[in-house]
């Protein structure tokens, strides 16, 4: 049997950046690109339109709003049980890939009832919540107490958590709206959507994560769903699939065959990404986007990850907007960069957060961009 080739890291990195349309702005619709990249991040509801912007060429928001409010997207927990936006296709199948994730948490069906719902007959509370979900979006305050009254000495909170991780829950428009907003709000998929839940076909799920972020191990694969043992899976596609190896570890990575694998040389422009966009979580070993050191710098003190800069395809920066308070007030982009960037590369980091800002803040009267060195490096 021949020796797998190996990719080395920058090899890895050309090939995620080419796939998620972040080597150069494409033409293409709102609609497609989400399908294409499996869903957008999405547990802050606006950020898919920044991901969206640094990935369509004259991007108009306007255009993935209405997708929104035509029902043709919608955010809903999928991978790794966090919220995400789908196209219809892949809200009705990936809630089900990933249902092993939400009742493997401490509120899932698996733990739940052991727990804070002990003595809680569980179909007895998915009827009630189902009932009452049909017949009215709620949010998940007024879920609980809404079920709290039928199961007394109950927690609210237990009692909706427990329902948000066993259902297949869509946050009701306009929330995720452009320039709208609404507290969480939720339905069941199938009540929005009109449709029932569809069977997930996990070998074409794991052919299209190949597509968005190989070549890619079957850690990879897990770590991007939060499904385990799909191992199984690739063995089953092994023998249409294109087999390397990590340059670095040894590992056996995956690909389509004729999946794009540009030159490691071609050259790749600063791209701003929203919090936890995919192309930095979406594989068990990220070291092809960052380094240790600089996740350790993009973690904010508790609040999560901030919004990336990349440079070069790499994480090279944090950064932050902040929108005008009132009129006359201007709009700031302030970016923290982690390690010093030439003079050439910081104008096309200032030219491209200038870019951003027009987008994010349009009406302001006045916009300003600031880069400075990270705290810790100072």
């Amino acid at each position: 049997m021949a020796t797998p080739r190996a990719l080395d890291r920058r090899a890895l990195n050309r090939a995620l950046m080419e796939r998620q349309f972040l080597l150069s702005r494409v033409r293409r619709t709102p609609l497609d690109v989400i399908g294409r990249l499996v869903g957008l991040q999405s547990q802050i509801p606006l950020n898919p339109y920044t991901a969206l912007w640094s990935r369509i060429a004259d991007f108009d928001p306007a255009e993935a709003s209405a997708l929104l409010a035509e029902r043709r997207t919608v955010r809903l927990s999928t991978l790794r049980g966090t919220i995400h936006l789908h196209d219809v296709e892949d809200a009705l199948t990936l809630r089900a890939f990933t249902q092993p994730v939400h009742d493997a948490t401490p509120y899932g069906e698996r733990v739940v009832f052991r727990g804070p719902l002990a003595g809680v007959e569980p179909e007895a509370l998915w009827a009630a919540a189902r009932e009452l979900l049909d017949a009215d979006p709620l949010t998940p305050a007024r879920l609980g107490a809404a079920l709290a009254e039928r199961f007394p000495g109950c927690e609210p909170a237990a009692l909706s958590t427990a329902v948000r991780y066993k259902f297949s829950l869509v946050q009701v428009t306009p929330r995720g709206e452009w320039g709208r907003s609404l507290a969480a709000t939720l339905t069941t998929v199938e009540s929005w959507l009109g449709r029932p839940q569809q069977r997930p076909d996990v070998e074409a799920i794991v052919l299209r994560y190949l597509a968005g972020f190989g070549p890619a191990s079957v850690q990879d694969a897990q770590s991007w769903s939060g499904v385990t043992r799909l191992g199984e899976v690739f063995e089953r596609l092994r023998p249409q699939l294109a087999v390397f190896a990590d340059a670095v570890t040894g590992r056996e990575l995956f690909d389509l065959p004729d999946a794009p694998r540009p030159d490691p040389e071609t050259p790749a422009p600063p791209r701003f990404l929203p919090d936890y966009d995919n192309v930095l979580i979406g594989h068990a070993d990220r070291s092809r986007v960052l380094d240790e050191r600089e996740r350790a710098e993009l973690f904010s003190r508790g609040n999560g990850y901030r919004p990336a800069l990349l440079v070069d395809g790499r994480l090279a920066g944090a950064w932050s907007y902040a929108r005008p308070k009132r009129k006359g007030e201007p709009a700031a982009l302030e970016i923290e960069l982690f390690a010093r960037q030439a003079a050439a590369v910081r104008e096309r980091i200032e030219a491209e957060a200038a870019e951003l800002l027009t987008f994010l803040a349009p009406d302001a009267t006045e916009r300003t961009v600031a880069l400075h060195p990270s705290a810790r490096r100072a």
